[in-house]
Parts: C-alpha cells; structure tokens; sequence
C-alpha cells in the first residue's frame, strides 16, 4: 500500500518548496511522477511577441527570448490549453492573456514595467531585468501569453522536482576504524557514544548511497534500501507545490483514462 508523508524539511524556509516521502511503491512510479511534476503541468508563459520599437542594444530575437523565460503566476481556472480550449486554438480571452511593455530610457526595463489587464497574472519575480536602455532609447511592444507544458518547452516547466532512494543503516559489528569512517562520512551519519560507533537517526535521509562505510568497515556495516523515496519540488514561483502535485496526478489519471479508451477500441 503507497503512502506519503510530508517530511519536516518542508516549507520550513521556502514555502516553494515541497518534501514527502513515497513509501510502497516501485521506484519507476517515482520516476514517473518526478517526470508529471515538470512536464505535464500547464502555467502561463510569454509565447509571441511583436517589437514595435526597439532601440536598445540587444536584438528582437534575444528580448524576446529573455521575455519568454520570465515566470508568471498562473491561475487555472481562468484559462484553458489551447489545444483544450473552445476557441479551437483560434485564440480568446480563456486561452490567451495581452501583454505590454512601453519604456523610455535613461532605465532598466524590469518584468514589473509588463502590463495586463488581468491583476493575477504578474511576475513571479518583478525585479528581473530584460534590458537597460540609454538616454532617448525606447522600447515597445506586444505579447501574447498562453498556458502550455514543460514538455514543450522549458518555459513552460513549473518546477524543479527530484528524488532519492532511502536505506536503512545497519552497524553488525564495531569496526577497528570508527574515526576514520565518520571522517570519510559526507552527510556525518556516524558519531561516537561511550567509545562505540552508533547512527544520527535524525541524519540517515540525507544518506549519499556512496557506500564509504560499507568498504571502510569491511562489510560490517550494512546500507540496503528500504523502498521508499525522498521527493522534493522546488516550484519556479507559478504555481504552489501542493498545486503541482494534484495538478500532475489529474494528468495521470486523464492520460490512463486515454490509454484505457484507446485499448478498449482494439478489441
């Protein structure tokens, strides 16, 4: 039977950032939802832009490109995939958001300076520059943002999600060499009580799997995984963590439902 429990490391100082373990299940289901995490999961982002005016030092294309990179909180509810949307991919109000940006130097254009009409679509983060104009330059232009998936793009990848395999430690016999495996220990699991080498239980998940001790202690010590897993999302700022994850196993159960109907046709 799976189970998941959020592991205290999370949100304690980044509330972008998610941590639960994953108990009772293989390590290719980790994998997959690590793959959902950043991949299936739609937020908005910059997709066409038409430059009016431009004259600042860097090309058409490479504003562009750095206008495309900005994260924007996402809502939703509010907008369609075009692919999903009534409009067919025609384009409407539910599937695209107008963006502008009208600056005149002597400035840095930052992310802030982009304007929409909808207030809860903004920059993740405001401060981001995209390009200083001198005195008398000026730039301008039009955007389009739509929802898509990390998939596509890198832009459209809502998050950086990873995992690890946890193991249980196990000393069978005291080694001669006590000092020197909790030297060559990176995470220092291993410390010294009344002459005897004993396991910081508060620090057996942050286990490498380089299997120092196992060699240095001649196999007296023993790190055999226990079959859960470490899972942690750090979310770019679009959408929360824990939004995320129900958004990416909604995915799943769609694409399952998908593969259900098309095998079904093949009988």
């Amino acid at each position: 039977m799976m189970k998941v429990a959020i592991s205290e490391k999370s949100g304690k100082k980044d509330k972008d950032k998610l941590v639960f373990e994953l108990s009772g299940a293989e390590i290719n289901y980790a994998n997959t939802l690590r793959r959902l995490f950043m991949s299936e999961v739609p937020v908005m982002a910059i997709e066409d832009v038409e430059l009016r005016k431009n004259d600042s030092g860097l090309y058409d294309e490479m504003i562009a490109h750095r206008l495309g990179l900005i994260p924007f909180k996402t809502d939703l509810k509010s907008y369609n995939l075009l692919g999903e949307c009534k409009c067919k991919g025609a384009g409407c109000s539910q599937c695209q958001l107008k963006m502008t940006l009208k600056a005149k130097g002597p400035c840095t254009v930052y992310a802030s300076d982009i304007k929409t009409k909808d207030p809860k679509i903004k920059s993740v983060y405001p401060k981001t520059p995209i390009v200083k104009l001198l005195d008398g330059q000026e730039l301008e232009l039009e955007a389009v943002a739509v929802l898509g998936l990390g998939k596509a793009h890198a832009k459209w990848s809502p998050c950086l999600a990873y995992y690890k395999e946890l193991v249980d430690i196990k000393i069978e016999k005291q080694p001669d060499n006590k000092e020197e495996i909790i030297e060559q220990c990176p995470p220092r699991i291993f410390e010294m009580k009344n002459d005897k080498l004993e396991i910081d239980k508060d620090k057996v998940n942050d286990c490498l799997l380089c299997n120092a001790c196992v060699e240095l202690s001649t196999n007296k010590i023993k790190v055999e995984p226990n079959g859960s897993y470490l899972m942690t999302i750090e979310s770019w700022g679009q959408l929360e963590p824990q939004e995320i994850v129900k958004e990416a196993v909604n995915a799943y159960d769609k694409q399952l439902e998908e593969l259900k109907e098309l095998l079904s046709k093949t009988k």
